[in-house]
């Protein structure tokens, strides 16, 4: 591994606020902690990269200063943001933050099929009128979800979502029966074969170029019009304008969304005052002390960068997630 005189690989941190219990990575790295204009002055002698800030867009620019980099690890599951050809095509690790937001998201998305089943929303608009309105309200026991997106996430919403009585299937890139979680794993080619079969739809794929727009005015045709749709997974996943035209038409009957094309969500959406449609900040995975846990993932990794040993959450960057193929030892630590 390329050091510094000190004995130290030179660690570049990408973000304004420093990654908290991070005195054992210090200890044995120097560290250059930087915002966007930064990062192009710290990247030369640079032996890794810690994405702390993952909405960060500011690496592909700065990639020509990167010379010596061989490691990067994003505090995100996803990577899209690092999915340049520079990147992509380098013989340089990314590793990302896999496994820290399944359950929070998962927790979620339950919480989202609940609440458009026991009308939740109306509920507490009524309250607040003080209105006595008296309804009748869905059953999810026996209810049908489609989960796109069959990685850890999915996998973890599946579960949950069996636990409270639905029947759920998935959509993932090979097709499969008898799996643990889903059941079923349809392939990615047949959705639209599978999105008429059910009443709540949740996105929780990662954003590749296959992946991209696959929620558009075809997609939301052949939904049910009882059908809610869940997206955790990014915006850029959805077309926003079929989105919005599919819920005012009645094509389908609602939205709860995390994630958006544009974030924050511009005021003049007409998301936001939707009746049937829930809007919360990209805040799905954010539990209190989710920012702890994103620093240990890092830490372990550092320290097997550090000792040589293969590197979890190796993202496969021809498909823009983790595979479970660790890297070699030698490519995640070597400075050469």
């Amino acid at each position: 591994m390329a050091t510094t005189p000190g004995d130290r690989p030179v660690l570049v941190v990408l973000g304004s606020s420093r990654p908290p219990h991070f005195e054992q990575v210090e200890e044995r790295a120097e560290v250059r902690q930087v915002d966007d204009a930064g990062l192009p002055k710290a990247f030369p002698g640079a032996d890794a990269l810690f994405v702390w800030d993952f909405l960060s867009h500011a690496v592909p620019d700065a990639w020509p200063h990167a010379g010596r980099l061989r490691w990067v690890h994003i505090a995100s599951a996803g990577v899209d943001t690092l999915m340049f050809d520079g990147l992509r095509d380098s013989d340089v690790v990314l590793t990302n933050s896999r496994g820290v937001f399944d359950g929070a998201i998962a927790e979620y998305v339950l919480g989202a099929v609940l609440a458009f089943a026991k009308d939740l929303p109306a509920t507490l608009e009524h309250q607040r009128a003080g209105r006595w309105r008296h309804r009748e309200t869905e059953r999810v026991a026996g209810k049908r979800a489609l989960v796109v997106g069959s990685g850890p996430i999915g996998r973890a919403i599946a579960r949950l979502l069996r636990a409270a009585g639905l029947r759920v299937a998935g959509v993932g890139r090979r097709a499969r029966s008898g799996d643990p979680d889903f059941g079923d794993v349809h392939a990615a080619d047949e959705l639209a074969a599978c999105l008429p079969c059910a009443d709540y739809v949740i996105c929780a794929a990662p954003l590749t170029d296959a992946t991209r727009g696959m929620f558009d005015a075809d997609a939301f045709a052949v939904m049910q019009r009882s059908a809610r749709f869940v997206n955790v997974g990014r915006g850029a996943h959805v077309v926003t304008d079929d989105l919005v035209t599919a819920l005012a038409s009645g094509e389908i009957a609602g939205a709860a969304l995390d994630v958006f094309e544009a974030e924050p969500l511009p005021r003049d959406s007409a998301l936001w005052s939707m009746p049937n449609v829930m809007v919360s900040p990209h805040m799905s995975g954010d539990f209190i002390g989710w920012e702890s846990a994103l620093a240990e993932v890092f830490a372990d990794n550092f320290q097997r960068w550090l000792s040589s040993q293969p590197l979890r959450n190796v993202v496969d960057k021809t498909l823009g997630y983790p595979t479970g193929r660790p890297a070699a030892p030698h490519q995640a630590a070597s400075g050469e």
